[in-house]
């Protein structure tokens, strides 16, 4: 059997491989999933609680082992790869209690009918996941479409099937047959499940991907939950705090080495502060030690691919023939997928790398004459996922996150919501979402069965 085989972005030596699921066994992959969800779907919210939560202590105890691996497939410094595993543990109990909350019946009373709103399941779910945060992503799908009831195939990146199949390991024992299983490969086998005889598809990941999934499921209106590309815009107002704006700007940009869904790709900054900014990005930029993730002191490691760090290359290549200057960084290594953080200033909009996602180590500067001016540049995009406003008067800084049109806004803050909010795009950045009460819901099939008061 083939074998799709991960590599180090390090130096490129083999990590270790997994078998690639044959196409052609796709058709059998749903038909026990279809068989293993009846069983699935009749239990009790409490007995798929007690079923999913013996998961949580079989994560915290791998997660050391399993974030090791994590940074050696996809180069994420240690502790943020073992942070990514041991939270999905230690935060399970707690999800689980918010999806029980959300998928118990309801009933509503008025003079005349009782009616009981019921959270069924959908049936069987397909949870496609990228690479950059490769245990997470697939936890985030994953649960909340097995607590409402659904079986689940998960077909994880073909860049991180390791960490993916420990997920799937850690998370499947003690199912009963068929409740969740794994398709490893690439695009052939994600198109065979999207074409699929399947109920529901839960992706995260491009937008280009996200319009093709969307396009497929629209003949026989399957769900569908897409959160999809970003190019987030960060807007520092004239009053904002220099110093911590610049640190947040280089953490939100350089985190994963840009590697992130909701970093930060745009900087509108005002003419007035530019100077001290671009100086304090400079200095913060020139922080971030670049290296192999195991390394202690490691802040940006390798991205993952050869292909993904041309592309960012390619972007910086075009921009600089363009007129904008790189200030610090964008050294390639000769070995491994390593490139220095890069401070990009005089950033136009007539340039790729201020409107097409970039997803790489680029904090990108655009001089704004005006507060509104740099509203409308930051909504001068497709995408909407997220965006972040800094300024020292909070009320006005919260005004200007208002007028931007982002699924979510941070205010001299990133863009994670209060628990039990949703993590929601808008425009071209999302269709559906997940996460929060409302977010499980859209795994489950809602029904009314109503009756005489």
């Amino acid at each position: 059997m083939a074998r799709l085989v991960s590599l180090n972005p390090v130096n490129g030596t083999e990590v270790g491989s997994v078998p690639i699921t044959p196409v052609d066994e796709v058709p059998g992959v749903v038909e026990r999933a279809r068989k293993g969800q009846v069983e699935w779907g009749l239990l009790s919210l409490e007995d798929r609680r007690a079923y999913l939560l013996t998961a949580a202590q079989r994560i915290q105890d791998a997660a050391d082992t399993v974030g090791r691996q994590l940074t050696e497939e996809m180069g994420k410094p240690l502790g943020e790869a073992v942070g990514e595993v041991r939270s999905c543990g230690s935060g399970l109990a707690e999800e689980l209690d918010e999806m029980m909350e959300a998928l118990r019946a309801e009933t509503v009373v008025d003079a005349h009918t009782e009616s009981t709103i019921f959270y069924d399941p959908l049936g069987v779910c397909v949870a496609i996941t990228p690479w950059n945060f490769p245990f997470a992503m697939p936890h985030w799908l994953v649960l909340p479409a097995l607590m409402a009831g659904n079986a689940v195939i998960l077909k994880p990146s073909e860049e991180t099937p390791l960490t993916a199949q420990a997920y799937f390991e850690l998370m499947s024992e003690g199912l009963p047959d068929g409740v969740l299983q794994i398709v490893h490969g690439a695009e052939a086998q994600g198109k065979a499940l999207v074409d699929a005889e399947v109920d529901m598809i839960a992706f995260t990941g491009s937008r280009e991907v996200g319009k093709h999934i969307l396009g497929q499921a629209a003949p026989n209106l399957r769900r569908v939950v897409l959160e999809l590309g970003g190019k987030d815009p960060l807007v520092i107002l004239d009053d904002a705090d220099v110093a911590r704006a610049a640190k947040f700007a280089a953490r939100s940009s350089f985190r994963n080495a840009g590697q992130v869904c909701v970093s930060t790709e745009r900087i509108y900054v005002p003419e007035s502060i530019a100077e001290p900014f671009t100086e304090a990005l400079v200095s913060e930029a020139r922080k971030m030690a670049v290296g192999d993730g195991l390394e202690e002191g490691t802040r940006v490691g390798p991205m993952v691919s050869q292909r993904q760090r041309r592309h960012v290359l390619e972007q910086l290549e075009e921009a600089v023939a363009l007129g904008a200057r790189i200030l610090t960084g964008g050294q390639a290594s000769e070995v491994g997928n390593f490139l220095e953080p890069v401070v990009l200033d005089g950033v136009s909009h007539g340039m790729r790398i201020a409107t097409e996602e970039t997803f790489g180590p680029v904090a990108a500067l655009i001089r704004c004459p005006s507060e509104d001016e740099a509203v409308r540049l930051a909504n001068d995009t497709p995408f909407g996922l997220g965006a972040v406003v800094f300024g020292s008067d909070e009320e006005r800084a919260y005004e200007v996150a208002r007028r931007l049109d982002a699924g979510m806004v941070g205010v001299n803050r990133g863009v994670g919501g209060a628990s039990g909010t949703p993590w929601i795009g808008a425009r071209e950045s999302g269709y559906g979402y997940h996460k929060s009460p409302a977010g499980h819901r859209q795994f489950t099939q809602l029904r009314v069965v109503s009756k005489r008061a």
